[in-house]
């Protein structure tokens, strides 16, 4: 008999396609996808680097040697470092496959570098929730959900728990608000299943609606926001001709002056925004 793909096998293959995909290493007896982390001096279990108090030391030194010197951007940069891949493995994974891998803070490593930074993060186990009657539902790191509802609040609680000891941490070192994290994160979820979206040339609408109900099941799992993002159509009947506008800034503008708003930026007036994502279109090379 033929012996089942493990799940999040399934998810590394639906992202290959992608031009971005920027998925955390993955070391699992039957999926690895792994790259080279030369330089590296430590590995940090997520859980741990909490508990032992590890966060405000990282962050200073990252800070130090890297930038920005303004706690706001400089927050942001810290959880792009940490979080960006994971959240990318969840959002991207479910809106492609149908299948949420279920995030766990004591199987989720971070490697840090001799040049004070991180590496790509590493994922050592995780289960999958998936919907009944899915050609997986038998592997036995399947979690079956009865329905969509219920698989997008597994996704969200394993995000909600592997993160908050670490968003409450920097919370509490830098003094920027919960919701200002929390609100990242709710914005690169919505990013994570556009962004495939945008790309395979899908329903740009249809992935947003998708993204918006993760979002809802964080809020309930515990995640605040201050805001949520927004769909933005800038060049009708284009199959790319939709972004989005995030509903909290990651204030890169305080810690670059001269880089002004970013295209994304709910600061930004929506005319020059349009402006500049036509110009994408037009010529793709100016695009980020």
């Amino acid at each position: 008999m033929e012996r089942t793909l493990h799940p999040l096998q399934t998810v590394v293959e639906a992202c290959a396609p992608l031009k971005f995909a920027p998925l955390p290493d993955i070391r699992l007896p039957e999926v690895r996808s792994v790259r080279e982390h030369p330089g590296t001096e430590h590995w940090y279990r997520a859980d741990l680097m909490v508990a032992e108090g590890i966060v405000p030391a990282l962050f200073d030194q990252l800070v130090a040697h890297h930038g920005p010197n303004h706690k706001l951007p400089a927050a942001t940069h810290f959880m792009r470092a940490l979080l960006r891949e994971p959240i990318f493995m969840v959002a991207a994974g479910t809106y492609l496959t149908g299948r949420a891998p279920l995030l766990d803070g004591a199987h989720l490593w971070f490697p840090w570098r001799s040049n004070a930074s991180f590496g790509a993060p590493t994922v050592t186990r995780t289960q999958v929730a998936v919907l009944p009657g899915d050609a997986c539902a038998g592997h036995p790191d399947s979690v079956v959900a009865r329905d969509e509802d219920e698989l997008d609040r597994l996704a969200a609680e394993g995000m909600v728990a592997a993160f908050s000891p670490v968003l409450t941490a920097l919370h509490q070192h830098t003094r920027v608000g919960l919701r200002t994290l929390w609100g990242w994160v709710m914005d690169t979820t919505h990013f994570y299943m556009l962004n495939p979206a945008r790309f395979l040339g899908r329903d740009a609408e249809a992935a947003w609606q998708r993204a918006s109900r993760l979002g809802d099941a964080l809020v309930l799992a515990g995640a605040v926001t201050r805001a949520r993002p927004r769909l933005f159509p800038f060049c009708e009947n284009h199959p790319r001709g939709t972004w989005a506008v995030r509903g909290t800034c990651c204030f890169d503008y305080k810690g670059d002056p001269e880089h002004g708003f970013c295209t994304t930026c709910p600061l930004k007036e929506d005319g020059p925004r349009r402006a500049e994502l036509r110009q994408w279109i037009r010529n793709p090379a100016l695009a980020p």
